[in-house]
């Protein structure tokens, strides 16, 4: 029996009663490893003890997740204090894992704050105002809105012809959850859009960084996975590309 391939997965800090943990949410582990066909082992976001480089070439790929946390505006240019929470750790893990991973020549994929992050770490910029600003689509259910009812709020997304998404869902456009308070400002260079909200709002985009292929998206396919071939065609894809295949 062949080894499948191992995806690196960035973790979080999260506080667990009086002490932090590294973290990672089970659906995003189970989504990748189940439907990428992958082995997965996790990055703790401990900039302070280890270093991107130590690991990157001994994996297959790296996915960065969505996460409660926000990007300190600081990492991308802004004076402003933005609203937590923050992971100061991740930030500096997530950029030197972007740096690495392409240096190394491994597929990148990104998922809500990891699109994000992928946006900052390349010299893009982010906007925090998706789920207030009256001339755009509201892009997070109200607060006090019930954890799983978060994800039931949805808007279509058109996909780029010819773009990588296009290309493996043979349809001009997708149906989303939308669950986030910031999303890009500008655009990193480099960076191929691939997919855009009705009110023009970046939702996806890819690169071919030096030869491996990068792919992001700022909505959550690894919710409720199973029952959601749409959102299962994105892990495919990422199978694909830790094989080399995409």
């Amino acid at each position: 029996m062949s080894a499948r391939p191992v995806l690196g997965i960035i973790a979080c800090n999260r506080q667990v009663g009086a002490e932090y943990a590294q973290a990672v949410m089970n659906r995003y582990a189970k989504a990748a490893m189940r439907h990428a066909d992958c082995a997965a082992l996790l990055i703790p976001s401990l900039p302070d003890y280890m270093h991107a480089d130590d690991i990157v070439g001994r994996l297959d790929g790296v996915l960065l997740t969505g996460s409660p946390s926000n990007v300190e505006p600081a990492r991308y240019g802004e004076d402003s204090e933005g609203e937590g929470p923050f992971d100061p750790d991740r930030d500096r893990m997530m950029r030197d894992l972007v740096e690495a991973v392409i240096a190394a020549q491994r597929p990148l994929f990104g998922i809500c704050r990891g699109f994000q992050d992928i946006n900052v770490a390349l010299g893009g910029t982010l906007r925090r105002d998706t789920a207030t600003n009256g001339e755009l689509l509201r892009h997070h259910t109200p607060d006090g809105t019930l954890f799983d009812a978060m994800f039931d709020h949805r808007h279509h997304v058109d996909l780029v012809e010819g773009g990588m998404l296009a290309s493996a869902y043979g349809a001009p456009s997708l149906d989303v959850n939308s669950v986030h308070y910031q999303g890009v400002g500008r655009l990193a260079d480099g960076l191929s859009v691939e997919a855009r909200a009705p009110d023009g709002l970046v939702e996806a985009f890819s690169a071919r960084p030096n030869g491996a292929p990068l792919l992001a998206v700022q909505w959550h396919p690894e919710w409720a996975v199973d029952g959601n071939s749409e959102s299962q065609t994105y892990f495919r894809l990422l199978g694909q590309a830790l094989r080399g295949a995409l």
